[in-house]
């Protein structure tokens, strides 16, 4: 077992914790009129508002000690020199070399690597520059217009969620689509809304192996060449953002057209790479550029702010704070801005792929929680679907409002009513509302006794349901690479208190790999198969129910 908790500042964090437990943050904020003030920071363009939580000066102070006594410090200054911290891996953890803009030298253990990533850069400028100019057209001649991205995980929920986020900046007659599911409608939809001829292809796999994406790919190919183009004309059409120059030739993709990446770029943090090729076609190799220029502020000011005044470091903490000492199992993500509607599920994977562990780095199991579930919507509309749950329910799930102070382009009220709701939610989930405020409102209609009694406990809230509000001028390239990189901070520091390593992913093989075991028992449509025996009952009972489902057809 992992003796964090017996370390002395995990202790004294529960005897705060006990401390705390009949306050309330209504009080907290009586009591301490400068609580805003000393709970709030600015860096990176970004506002972070944590005063909302249920802490305490000292909490915070212990907090900053328990994260000092777990080494954070000195793991962030070895993800910044290109140690291998990803120790089952053995490799560097450098996504920060990728948006270093040529100011700052990196080496991936001891390997230089910047120049490497200007090439790159270069490289997808070039190719962008290319395709926007008119200098790379399809087999016809035409534009290449429309950009299908073909990837999973962080090869597609990234890039995915900036093209969304960045939605103003998109250059006018451009489009651009992202399959990621094996599930064929998704590509069969997608290929429904493209014409062959303006369709470029993005095919974006490290290893250029992976099942889903390469099933997709083929497909599309297919697609393309049932639709007028030849092998020749697949060069054109088709670029690969992998490492496997091998797979990428024998697909029949231009070699020149590869775009690679390194071992020490996570998938999850891959945005800011090749990977992020599908955005600067998108938007424009100029406000690709200035994402990366936001990602590189926030990532000086987490390298050289002491942990008191880091914002990432502070978040965090709050976070450990709240999962390990609050009982809260589940964070919601809840950006009030439509453009960011894909950002709860980014970080559903960078959160709860990187810090969903249940071994320490030392190999034992961990004697404490790690990362909590994430989920979350756009609001206003998660108000109507699931904050009945975050008022009212019988579990305390934490919260992070994020929104501009200006819209783009505003329309209307629209904005101020959303800005509203924005700042409503939080204050409601901090305040609450007691059984003598809902009694006196209710006498206040003209209700008799008995019927303020039947409706009274319905109408009580809670409070004290802890929230970060997270404030920008405006989602912007660079707003919006500083809060990418806020979250990877943050998730990379809770790793580090916990103990975990937050940079490999071994939860999502095993499922991979018994799929590739029962994929040959599944039936083509109209095949008979055999009884099912290699599996327990349920699984083999469920492909011989799907076995005769599909020969019946």
């Amino acid at each position: 077992m992992t003796d964090l908790t017996n370390r002395v500042e995990w202790r004294t964090l529960r005897e705060n914790a006990a401390a705390l437990e009949t306050s309330s943050l209504r009080r907290l904020f009586e009591d301490d009129p400068q609580r805003f003030d000393r709970f709030s920071i600015a860096a990176a363009g970004l506002f972070l508002d944590y005063s909302k939580n249920k802490i305490s000066a000292e909490t915070l102070a212990n907090l900053i000690a328990l994260a000092r006594a777990t080494g954070l410090e000195e793991r962030r200054n070895a993800m910044f020199r290109g140690d291998a911290i990803n120790e089952t891996e053995k490799r560097a953890v450098l996504h920060v070399a990728l948006r270093a803009g040529g100011e700052t030298d990196y080496a991936a253990e001891g390997e230089p690597v910047s120049d490497d990533v200007a090439a790159a850069l270069s490289r997808m400028k070039s190719f962008a520059g290319a395709v926007h100019g008119g200098a790379h057209v399809g087999r016809t001649g035409k534009a290449l217009t429309t950009v299908v991205n073909i990837g999973i995980g962080g090869s597609d929920l990234g890039p995915l969620m900036a093209v969304e986020a960045l939605r103003p900046f998109w250059i006018e007659g451009r489009r651009a689509h992202f399959v990621s599911n094996v599930d064929g409608a998704h590509l069969s939809d997608t290929l429904a809304a493209c014409d062959p001829e303006t369709t470029l292809f993005i095919i974006a796999s490290k290893t250029f192996t992976t099942q889903e994406t390469l099933t997709n790919a083929y497909s599309a190919r297919d697609w393309f060449l049932a639709n007028g183009g030849a092998e020749a004309d697949i060069a054109k059409h088709f670029v690969a953002l992998s490492t496997n120059a091998e797979g990428v030739k024998s697909f029949g993709i231009d070699e020149a057209n590869m775009f690679r990446f390194w071992d020490w770029v996570g998938g999850r943090y891959s945005l800011w790479s090749s990977i992020g090729l599908s955005i600067a076609l998108q938007v424009g190799f100029d406000n690709f550029e200035k994402l990366l220029r936001g990602a590189r502020l926030m990532d000086e000011h987490f390298l050289e702010a002491p942990l008191e005044a880091n914002m990432p470091a502070l978040l965090a903490l709050v976070g450990v704070w709240n999962r390990n000492f609050q009982g809260v199992a589940a964070h919601a993500v809840l950006p009030y801005d439509q453009r960011l509607h894909r950002l709860p599920a980014y970080l559903q994977q960078a959160d709860m792929e990187s810090n969903g562990k249940r071994v320490a780095l030392t190999g034992a199991a961990v004697a404490h929680e790690t990362g909590p579930v994430i989920f979350g919507e756009p609001g206003t509309n998660g108000q109507h679907a699931f904050y009945q749950l975050l008022h009212q329910g019988t579990d305390i799930i934490s919260a992070d409002f994020i929104a501009a102070a200006n819209g783009a382009p505003e329309l209307g009220d629209h904005h101020e009513k959303l800005l509203a709701n924005f700042l409503a939610q939080p204050e409601a989930l901090m305040r609450g509302k007691t059984d003598g405020e809902v009694r006196k409102e209710l006498q206040d209609t003209g209700l008799d006794a008995a019927e303020i009694d039947r409706l009274a406990p319905h109408k009580v809230f809670p409070g004290d349901r802890p929230t970060n509000s997270i404030l920008m001028d405006r989602l912007t390239p660079e707003t919006l690479g500083a809060l990418i990189a806020l979250y990877e901070h943050k998730i990379f520091c809770q790793g580090a208190v916990w103990g975990v390593n937050s940079f490999d992913q071994w939860g999502v093989e095993l499922g991979k790999a018994l799929a590739k075991t029962i994929l040959p028992e599944i039936a083509r449509r109209g095949e008979i198969k055999p009884a099912a025996s290699a599996h327990d009952p349920s699984t083999n009972g469920l492909i011989d129910r799907i076995n005769k489902m599909r020969a019946d057809i």
